[in-house]
C-alpha cells in the first residue's frame, strides 16, 4: 500500500514536470525564429506524455504501458543527447546534464511500472 501510494505521487510529480513544458512549447510557438522546431515539437511531445501520467496516478495497473512507454522513451531521449554531445563538443556539458536527468526519470518510471496481476483462468463449464 505504501509503495502504491509513493509510486502514485512520483507519477504526479514527473507527469506534472513534462506538463511544465507546455511554458517553452508555447514560447517556441509564438517566437519561432528564436527557437528550435526540434526542440518545440519534442515539448509537445512531453507535455501530452505528462497529461497520460497524470490520467495513470488514477489506476497505475491499468496503464502500464503508459508509464513503460515513458520511462523507456526518457532513455532513448538520454542515449540520443549522449550521442549528440560526442558530435557538439560545445554543447557537451548540457546535453550530458539532460541526459543524465532522461535516464533518472527513464529509471524511476521503469521501476515503478505495476506488475501484471495474474488472475487465476476459469473453466467454462459446458454442459
Amino acid at each position: 500500500m505504501k509503495r502504491e501510494r509513493i509510486s502514485k505521487v512520483i507519477l504526479a510529480v514527473i507527469g506534472l514536470l513534462f506538463i511544465a513544458g507546455i511554458y517553452p512549447l508555447i514560447e517556441g510557438l509564438l517566437h519561432p525564429t528564436e527557437s528550435g522546431m526540434g526542440d518545440t515539437m519534442m515539448m509537445s511531445l512531453y507535455v501530452t506524455l505528462g497529461v497520460f501520467l497524470l490520467i495513470a496516478v488514477g489506476n497505475p495497473t491499468a496503464h502500464r504501458s503508459v508509464i513503460a512507454f515513458a520511462g523507456w522513451s526518457s532513455f532513448a531521449h538520454a542515449a540520443t543527447m549522449v550521442c549528440q554531445s560526442i558530435v557538439i563538443p560545445g554543447e557537451r556539458r548540457d546535453l550530458l546534464t539532460a541526459a543524465a536527468a532522461f535516464a533518472l526519470i527513464g529509471a524511476v518510471l521503469v521501476a515503478l511500472v505495476p506488475m501484471r496481476k495474474v488472475e487465476p483462468r476459469t473453466q467454462a463449464i459446458i454442459t
